[in-house]
Order: structure tokens, then sequence, then C-alpha cells
């Protein structure tokens, strides 16, 4: 697919910074609809975690676009959730959330040969969907309703205030770098974190995890009606 081209099932692009609820709102609503869940998150995450375990730092061009070349990309499925591996290689949740990647993935996620490599993989799941009978996709990322799929059937745009971003994440044990994350995603010159004209915004501050999956089965409802 292309990024002019129409989709050929629905999709939901979920956007925004870290820690606005993006995962849990993606994993809810795909449960709800039989969508299939794509955490594009996660994809940079374990691109992160393996040049970390190859010693390559992101200003290593070279030895970065090496790496990228030898990596095997496959695709199984969790319920309804796309699980991305390298190598055939399965990397532990605390492992993506450690404090290395959490201060590295941006980096990573900034560069051109990354971002590349992660667009042709992540545009092919729809092929990937179909084949699995899924009635859509729903996928989460930075710049998923901008780039990855510009045409996609609804656009939401989460974001919360910092403090309690912060405090989500203190509350999943783990040590995150918001405010740094923050300006590397939204001031890249490549695929920078941005709200869609066209999607719907919604703040998650004060809204529980049913309030803003109610809102988006809503809001598809009535694409699907006005079809």
């Amino acid at each position: 697919m292309t990024a002019n081209s129409e989709p050929t099932l629905n999709i939901i692009s979920l956007d925004g910074a870290a820690a606005t609820g993006k995962s849990s709102t993606a994993r809810a609503v795909a449960e709800a609809l039989d969508y299939l869940h794509v955490d594009t998150g996660s994809h940079y995450r374990i691109i992160c975690y393996h040049l970390n375990q190859k010693a390559i730092e992101p200003i290593e061009s070279n030895k970065l676009l090496a790496a990228l070349d030898e990596f095997k990309v496959n695709t199984t499925l969790k319920k309804n959730s796309v699980l991305f591996e390298i190598n055939e290689t399965q990397v532990d949740s605390d492992d993506l959330r450690s404090y290395t990647v959490n201060t590295q993935v941006s980096q990573f996620a900034s560069l051109k040969p990354v971002r590349d490599f992660l667009l042709c993989y992540q545009r092919s799941l729809i092929n990937f969907a179909q084949n699995n009978h899924f009635k859509g996709m729903i996928v989460e990322g930075r710049d998923i309703g901008s780039v990855v799929f510009p045409n996609a059937t609804l656009k939401v745009f989460l974001e919360a205030d910092a403090s309690t971003r912060i405090a989500r994440r203190e509350k999943e044990g783990h040590t995150d770098v918001i405010n740094e994350r923050d300006t590397i995603d939204a001031t890249r010159k490549l695929s920078p974190l941005t709200c869609p004209n066209d999607a719907l915004n919604i703040d998650t501050s004060q809204l529980s995890l049913d309030e803003v999956v109610s809102l988006i089965l809503k809001e598809i409802s009535y694409k699907d009606e006005s079809k």
C-alpha cells in the first residue's frame, strides 16, 4: 500500500505522545471490533533493543545500516495483537521498557533508515490482517494518521497532561524521560509527532479507559453508517 492509496479494510490510526493511553485503548478497541492491533511503538523499541545488543549508537550510520540489512523480520499473533520479531527472538517486555531503551528509542526513531525499514513493514500488515480474517486494524504510534496510513478510516489523537503521564509510567513501575522524548518526537525532521487535522482529539487526563474506548467506538460506528 502506498501513502495515497485507499485502505482496503477499516483502519483506525491512534497517535499520541508517551503514556497518553494508546496501548490500553488500542487493545480494548481491537477486542471490541475484532480488529488486528498493531503497536508500532514496540517495533521501534525492539529495533532499539537489538541495536543496543550490538552496541550500535544512533550516530553510527554505517553500522546501523549493516545491522538493519541483517535483520530478519517475523510476524506472529498473540490473540489479536501483532508480535513483531527480529531474527526469531522475542524480547521480554521489561527489556523493552528498560531505562536504556526509554532514553534511546526516540533517537533511533528519528533516523531515516529505521523509519523507512519499519514503514514498509507496517504498511504490509494490511495483507497480514486480511489473511488472518480481521475486520480491520487499529494501529498506534506517533505518525500513523499523518504518514503510515494518511487515508485511515478514522484518525484518533490522544493527549494528557505531563503529570498524569509521568504518574502512569510510575504506576507501571517504569522510569521514563517523558519531557525529553516529547521534544525529540515533536521536533524531529522525519515524521514528527503531530495531530492530523482531521483527527478525533481526546484528552485522556480525566477520562477512564472505558470512556475513551466508548468515544472511539461511537465515532467508528458513525463512519461505518456514513459509507
